[in-house]
C-alpha cells in the first residue's frame, strides 16, 4: 500500500514542488486580497462623498421666514423674503442662490448676486451675505421691474418662487396676492 522510498534524493524533489505551488497559490491569493481591499476602499471613498453630496442636497437649504410686497397701485413691484438656514444646514452663501420665478408672466430666473436683488443680513458686520449660523436672518429684495425683469404682479395673481442653493437643495414658496389691497406693503 505504502511504496518505500530508499532514493533520499527523490524524497526532497517532491518537497520542494509542494513548497513551490504552496507558494504560488500564496501569491495569487495575496495579489487577489490586495485588489480587493483597494476595491473595498475606492468605493468607501465614493460612497462617503455621495453621501454628503446627497445630505448638502436635502439639508443645505433656505427657509423661508415671512414673505411681503410693496403695492403700487395696480400692481407689486418689489417683493421682500426674509430668510434663515433650514435646520441642519451648513454656511450658505446668498449670492451663489438662484432665484426662479414662474407665474401669469411666465418665468425669470436669476442669480441674487443680479442687480434685480438686494440681500441684506441682519446680524452681519462684515458686509458678507453669508448665513453661516440658524440664527442668521437675511432679507432679500426682488425689484420685479429692475435689471432686465418685467415682471408685474396685480391684485388676484399668484407666483412661486424657488430658491435653489448652491449645492442644489431648493425651497419652493408660493404667493398670492389678495384680491383687494388696502395698504401699500401687502403680507403675502
Amino acid at each position: 500500500m505504502f511504496e518505500t522510498i530508499l532514493d533520499e534524493e527523490e524524497r526532497g524533489q517532491v518537497g520542494i514542488g509542494t513548497l513551490i505551488v504552496f507558494i504560488a497559490m500564496v501569491l495569487v491569493a495575496a495579489i487577489a486580497a490586495g485588489v480587493l481591499i483597494n476595491t473595498a476602499g475606492f468605493l468607501q471613498t465614493q460612497a462617503e462623498a455621495t453621501g454628503e453630496e446627497s445630505t448638502s442636497q436635502v439639508s443645505d437649504r433656505l427657509q423661508v421666514v415671512s414673505q411681503s410686497g410693496d403695492f403700487n397701485d395696480p400692481n407689486i413691484e418689489e417683493l421682500d423674503f426674509v430668510v434663515a438656514q433650514a435646520p441642519g444646514a451648513n454656511n450658505i452663501d446668498l449670492n451663489e442662490v438662484t432665484v426662479e420665478l414662474v407665474g401669469t408672466d411666465g418665468q425669470e430666473t436669476f442669480q441674487l448676486d443680479n442687480s434685480a436683488a438686494t440681500v441684506e443680513i441682519f446680524t452681519d458686520t462684515n458686509g458678507d451675505v453669508v448665513l453661516t449660523d440658524n440664527s442668521d436672518r437675511a432679507t432679500i429684495n426682488l425689484d420685479l421691474t429692475g435689471s432686465g425683469l418685467d415682471y408685474t404682479l396685480q391684485e388676484g395673481d399668484s407666483l412661486s418662487v424657488t430658491f435653489t442653493t448652491s449645492s442644489g437643495a431648493t425651497t419652493t414658496t408660493e404667493i398670492r396676492v389678495p384680491s383687494t389691497v388696502v395698504d401699500d406693503t401687502v403680507r403675502l
